[in-house]
C-alpha cells in the first residue's frame, strides 16, 4: 500500500533552504544571460536562518559562519574570530573543517587522482582524434580562400614573362559615365607658344653614350626652331648602348674572358674615372680641413699622452700642405709620448733628409728596446760600415731579436763571417728555426748534417727542419737510404705538433716550386692519409686534393697524390684514368705509356684502359704495339664489342680492309650487338660496297628492328642511288618503328624537300613535332622549310611559336637572329637571347658572327672563344673559329687551335656531323675534317 509520503524530489524544500549553501556557492551573471542572474542571500540573511536553526535545535553548533551569539558580551568576540577565519583559508572550521587526515585518507585521494588521470588519459586519443578529424571535415567544407586558389597559384609557375608583359590593364570604370559627360562640358583653350617651346626642348636628346656605358655631360644640340626629331643620332646612340650591354654581358663579373666572366677595364675610362674621384676627395679634405684640425687639437688637449692623435693630426697638417707644421705637431707628440715607437718612426718620416738621424739617435735613447726604431737607424745611414755598427749596438741591447740578427747578416759580403754571426745567434736564440735553416744554407753538406740536428734538438716541434733535412738528403743523392719524412712524421707525432693533411700539400708543392721533387713525394707518400680513417671517403678526398693541386700548376704534387692513391686503391678505374690523363696532359709519351701498363695490369677487365693504351700506341706510330695490346684485352675481355670496332678500326686505318672485313665478320657472330651491325654496314659503304651494304642493313634489321641507325643508313643508300621511293620506304618504316629518333625525321623530311615535295616535308615535320614535343630541331628544321620555300612569313610565325615551346634553345635563337631579322636588329635580338638561354654555344658563335660582320675582331675572338670552352665537343665552334683564324689570326694562332681541335676531338655539329660521318671522308684525320668544315660554313 501507499503510504502516502511523496518521494524525495517531490518534496517541498526545507525552511530557509538555500540551494549550494553548503557548498559557499553565490549567484553570478554572465555576458551571454538575457538579464542580470538572481543575488544570492546576504550575509544578514544568512546569519538570520542559520540563528533560527541553531534555537530550534536547542544548540549553537559551529558553522562556517560561526554559531548563534550567545548572551552577553561573546557575541561581539565571537564575529571578531569568525572575521579573522575568513581572512585566512588555512585556518577554516566550522563546515569547512576538514578534521584531522589520516593515511587511509591520503591513499584515497592518491587513487581517485590515479583513476582519474587514466580515464582521462585513455579518453584523451579518442577525444583527440574526434576533434581532428571533425577540424578536417570542417575545413573541407569550409576550405579557406588561399586553399580554393592553391592550383591555380602554382599553374602561375608555368606563365612565361612575355605572357606577364601581355596582361591587360583594368581600367578605372568607377563613375565612367560621369566622368565622360563631364568631359564632354570641359572648355578648351589655346596653347601659349611657350609652352610649346618648352615641351619640344624637353623631348631633345642631349645625352650621349660613352664606350664604358657610363652617361657624359650633356652635349648643347644647338637645333631650329621647329620640331623635327634627329633619328639618325637617335639610332647611332641605340646602337651604342646595345654594343655596351653586349660586352658586358659577354665579359660577366670576374674570372676568365674566354667564360665570359671577366672584367674588363678600359684604360683610358679608369683613369678618367680615377682622376675625378681623386679631385672629388680632395675638395672634401680641403673643405673638411678645419673641422678636422678642430677635432684633432681637443684630442691631444684632452689627452696629451695619446700617441695616435699627435700623429693624425701631424699626418692632417702633411695632407694640407703644411709641412713645417705637421714637423712641430709632431715633435711635440714625440715630447708628450717619448715611449711611443709610433709616434717616432712618424717624426723621422717626416724629418727625413733633414735632422731624422738626430731624431732616431733621440728615439732610441728612449726606447733602447725597440727593433723597429733600431732597423730605422740602420736605414738611414748610407755607408755600410755604419750600418753594421747601429746593428751591433742594437744585438748588445736586443740580443734576441730575431729581425736583426738577420739584417746583419744580410749585411755581410763574406760567407764565413755570415757564417759566424749565424752561429752565434743559433747560440743567442736557440728557438729560431729560421736561423738554424739559414746557417744550415751556409755550410758544406757534411756540417750541415750537423746543423740540423741540433736545431732539430733545439726545436724539436718544427717540421721545417725535417723538410730541409730531406732536401739535404737529396742534394746529397743519399735520399734513398734513410726516410727522413718517415722519421719526421713519427718525431712531430710524438711531439703533439703534426700538420693538418692540407698544410703538407702546401709544403709539398712549395718543393716542388723550388725544384726538390723527390722531398715533395716523400711529403706526400708519408702524410697524405693522415687523420683519415677506412670509414671517410678517402679516395674523392684524394681525387680532389690531386684536382687543387693540378689547378695550380703543381703536376708533381699530383702525381704524388695519385701514386698514393693507386697504392691503397690499387682496383680504382676512375683513379687510373685520371693518372693518365695527367700524363697526357701535362707528362711525356713514355710516361703515359707505363700508367697504362700498369692501370691494365690493374684493371684487366676495364676496356676503357684498354682501348687507351692501344690508342696511344696507334697514334705514335706503332701498329704491331697497338695491335698486341688490343689482343691482350681480347684475352682479358672476350666478346666485348668495344675492343672488337677497335681492332677493325685499326685495320681498316692501316688499309687492312680483310682481316678488317673478318673482324667484323666475327664479331658479329660472338658479339652481335646493333653497334656492331652498324659498324658492318658503314665499313662496307666507305669502301664502295653498296650491294654489300644493303645485305647487311637487311639483316641487321631482321636482327634490331629498333635500330634507327640502320634504317637511316638503309635510306641514305637508296637516296645515294636517286631511288627515292625505296628511300621513302626506309624512311617511313623507320620512323614508324622509332618514333623518338629525331634525325630519323629529319632526313625523312629532307628527302621529301629533296624530292620537291615540301608539302609532304611539311606534313612529316608536324607529325615529328607531335611525336618529339618541345624539340628545337625539329622546330628549326620546320622553320628552314619555309625559308628554303621563300615562305619568310611562314616561316616567322613556326619561329614564333618554337619560341613559346622551346623558349631556351641557342639553335632557334640563333636560326631567328641571323635569317628572320633584319640586319640592323639582330644585335638587339642577341642581348634578348643571352639573357634567355644559359650559356648556349650555338648562340654564342651567332653573337660572335655578329661582332665579325661589324669589324670588331676582338670582340668575335671572345664569343667564339667562349663558344668552345663551353662546348668543346662542338665540331661546328672550332670550325667557325678556324674559318675566322683564316682571315684575322696568326700562323701559330690558328696551329694552336689545330692542335687543340685533335686533341679534343669534337664529335657533333650539324656541318661537322654531316662532313666527318660522309663515307668519302671516312679516313680524313680530324685536322682535315676541320678544314673541310670551314669551307663549307658561310658567313
Amino acid at each position: 500500500m501507499s503510504s502516502g509520503r511523496k518521494d524525495f524530489l517531490s518534496q517541498p524544500a526545507p525552511e530557509n533552504y538555500v540551494a549550494g549553501l553548503g557548498r559557499g556557492a553565490t549567484g553570478f551573471t554572465t555576458r551571454s544571460d538575457l538579464g542580470p542572474a538572481r543575488e544570492g542571500p546576504t550575509p544578514e540573511q544568512i546569519q538570520a536562518a542559520l540563528t533560527k536553526r541553531a534555537q530550534l535545535l536547542g544548540a549553537a553548533p559551529p558553522t562556517a559562519y560561526g554559531g548563534g551569539r550567545e548572551k552577553g558580551g561573546k557575541e561581539e568576540k565571537a564575529e571578531e574570530e569568525e572575521d579573522e577565519r575568513f581572512q585566512d583559508p588555512d585556518n577554516e572550521i566550522g563546515l569547512f573543517a576538514y578534521g584531522q587526515f589520516d593515511q587511509e585518507d591520503d591513499e584515497a585521494d592518491r587513487i581517485y587522482r590515479e583513476v582519474d588521470e587514466k580515464m582521462d588519459k585513455r579518453r584523451r586519443a579518442r577525444r583527440e582524434a574526434r576533434e581532428v578529424e571533425e577540424r578536417d571535415e570542417y575545413e573541407r567544407k569550409n576550405p579557406k580562400i588561399q586553399q580554393q586558389f592553391a592550383d591555380l597559384k602554382r599553374s602561375l609557375a608555368a606563365v612565361s614573362e612575355d605572357e606577364w608583359a601581355n596582361l591587360p590593364e583594368v581600367g578605372d570604370l568607377t563613375g565612367k559615365n560621369r566622368r565622360a559627360k563631364q568631359n564632354l562640358r570641359q572648355r578648351f583653350y589655346a596653347v601659349p607658344d611657350s609652352v610649346l617651346a618648352s615641351a619640344r626642348d624637353s623631348t631633345q636628346f642631349e645625352t650621349t653614350i660613352a664606350e664604358d656605358g657610363t652617361q657624359t655631360e650633356p652635349a648643347n644640340q644647338g637645333v631650329g626652331d621647329g620640331t623635327m626629331t634627329n633619328f639618325a643620332d637617335i639610332g647611332a646612340a641605340r646602337d651604342k648602348v646595345l654594343k655596351v650591354r653586349l660586352d658586358q654581358a659577354a665579359l660577366g663579373s670576374s674570372g676568365d674572358a674566354a667564360s665570359g666572366s671577366s672584367t674588363s677595364i678600359d684604360p683610358k675610362g679608369y683613369l678618367t674615372s680615377l682622376t675625378q674621384s681623386e679631385l672629388k676627395a680632395g675638395e672634401v679634405e680641403i673643405g673638411d680641413v678645419k673641422r678636422a684640425r678642430v677635432l684633432l687639437e681637443s684630442v691631444t688637449k684632452t689627452n696629451p699622452k695619446h700617441a695616435p692623435g699627435w700623429i693624425a693630426l701631424a699626418r692632417l697638417e702633411e695632407i694640407a700642405g703644411k709641412i713645417v707644421a705637421a714637423r712641430n705637431v709632431i715633435a711635440r707628440g714625440c715630447e708628450l709620448c717619448s715611449k711611443s715607437e709610433d709616434a717616432w718612426l712618424e717624426n723621422i718620416r717626416l724629418n727625413e733628409g733633414h735632422n731624422a738621424k738626430v731624431i732616431a739617435a733621440n728615439a732610441i735613447k728612449n726606447n733602447d728596446r725597440s727593433t723597429r726604431l733600431w732597423i730605422e737607424a740602420m736605414r738611414l745611414e748610407t755607408d755600410t760600415r755604419a750600418k753594421k755598427n747601429v746593428l751591433r749596438q742594437a744585438i748588445l741591447h736586443i740580443p734576441q731579436s730575431v729581425v736583426i740578427w738577420k739584417e746583419a747578416v744580410n749585411l755581410e759580403e763574406d760567407p764565413a763571417d755570415a757564417r759566424l754571426l749565424l752561429a752565434k745567434a743559433t747560440e743567442m736564440i736557440p728557438l729560431s728555426v729560421e736561423l738554424w735553416l739559414a746557417l744550415a744554407r751556409l755550410e758544406t753538406p757534411e756540417k750541415a748534417q750537423k746543423v740540423l740536428n741540433l736545431a732539430r734538438k733545439a726545436v724539436p716541434t718544427s717540421h721545417e727542419i725535417w723538410i730541409a733535412a730531406s732536401r739535404l738528403q737529396e742534394q746529397m743523392g743519399t735520399f734513398e737510404k734513410v726516410n727522413v719524412m718517415k722519421r719526421a712524421v713519427q718525431s712531430l707525432a710524438r711531439e703533439n705538433a703534426m700538420l693538418k693533411r692540407e698544410e703538407w700539400i702546401t709544403e709539398a708543392e712549395k718543393c716542388e716550386e723550388e725544384g726538390a721533387i723527390l722531398t715533395c713525394g716523400a711529403i706526400v707518400r708519408e702524410t697524405l692519409g693522415w687523420g683519415l680513417d677506412e670509414d671517410d671517403d678517402r679516395k674523392d678526398i684524394w681525387m680532389d686534393d690531386a684536382k687543387a693541386s693540378i689547378a695550380r700548376g703543381k703536376y708533381e704534387t699530383a702525381r704524388a697524390i695519385y701514386a698514393y692513391a693507386l697504392r691503397v686503391f690499387v682496383n680504382r678505374k676512375s683513379i687510373w684514368i685520371a693518372a693518365a690523363d695527367l700524363e697526357r696532359i701535362h707528362g711525356t709519351k713514355e710516361a703515359l705509356w707505363q700508367v697504362l701498363e700498369k692501370a691494365v695490369e690493374a684493371c684487366p677487365q676495364s676496356e676503357e684502359l684498354w682501348l687507351q693504351l692501344a690508342k696511344e700506341k696507334w697514334q705514335s706510330g706503332e701498329i704491331d704495339d697497338a695491335r698486341r695490346v688490343l689482343g691482350r684485352a681480347f684475352n682479358q675481355n672476350p666478346n666485348n664489342e668495344d675492343i672488337w670496332l677497335a681492332a677493325v678500326k685499326l685495320e681498316a686505318d692501316a688499309k687492312q680492309t680483310d682481316q678488317a672485313r673478318e673482324l667484323l665478320a666475327t664479331a658479329r657472330r660472338e658479339a652481335g650487338t646493333d653497334r656492331v651491325w652498324i659498324k658492318s654496314v658503314s665499313f662496307e659503304r666507305q669502301l664502295g660496297n653498296i650491294d654489300e651494304a644493303l645485305d647487311l642493313v637487311n639483316q641487321g634489321l631482321q636482327l634490331y628492328p629498333k635500330a634507327d641507325k640502320l634504317f637511316m643508313m638503309k635510306g641514305q643508300i637508296y637516296e645515294s642511288q636517286n631511288k627515292f621511293p625505296q628511300a621513302r620506304e626506309a624512311f617511313g618504316i623507320g620512323t614508324r618503328a622509332c618514333p623518338k629518333s629525331v634525325p630519323l625525321w629529319l632526313l625523312a623530311s629532307r628527302l621529301e624537300e629533296k624530292a620537291g615535295a615540301v608539302v609532304r616535308a611539311r606534313s612529316i615535320l608536324d607529325r615529328a613535332r607531335l611525336a618529339v614535343p618541345k624539340n628545337a630541331e625539329l622546330w628549326t628544321e620546320s622553320v628552314r622549310v619555309e625559308r628554303r620555300a621563300q615562305n619568310i612569313a611562314q616561316a616567322k610565325v613556326l619561329m614564333a611559336r618554337a619560341l613559346q615551346e622551346v623558349p631556351t634553345s641557342g639553335l632557334l635563337w640563333s636560326e631567328s637572329i641571323w635569317y628572320l631579322e633584319p640586319r640592323a636588329q639582330r644585335k638587339a635580338r642577341s642581348l634578348e637571347a643571352i639573357k634567355k638561354v644559359d650559356n648556349d654555344p650555338i648562340l654564342f658563335i651567332t653573337v660572335a658572327r655578329i661582332f665579325w660582320g661589324e669589324r670588331r675582331l676582338e670582340k668575335a675572338m671572345t664569343w667564339f672563344e667562349k663558344a668552345i670552352i663551353s662546348d668543346s665537343d662542338l665540331g661546328d665552334a672550332w670550325a667557325w673559329y678556324y674559318k675566322f683564324l683564316l682571315q684575322h689570326g696568326t700562323e701559330e694562332k690558328r696551329s694552336d687551335v689545330i692542335s687543340k681541335c685533335i686533341s679534343t676531338e669534337p664529335k657533333h655539329g650539324e656541318v661537322w656531323q654531316s662532313v666527318a660521318k660522309d663515307p668519302a671522308n671516312a679516313h680524313l684525320s680530324t685536322e682535315e675534317i676541320l678544314k673541310l668544315v670551314a669551307n663549307q660554313l658561310v658567313q
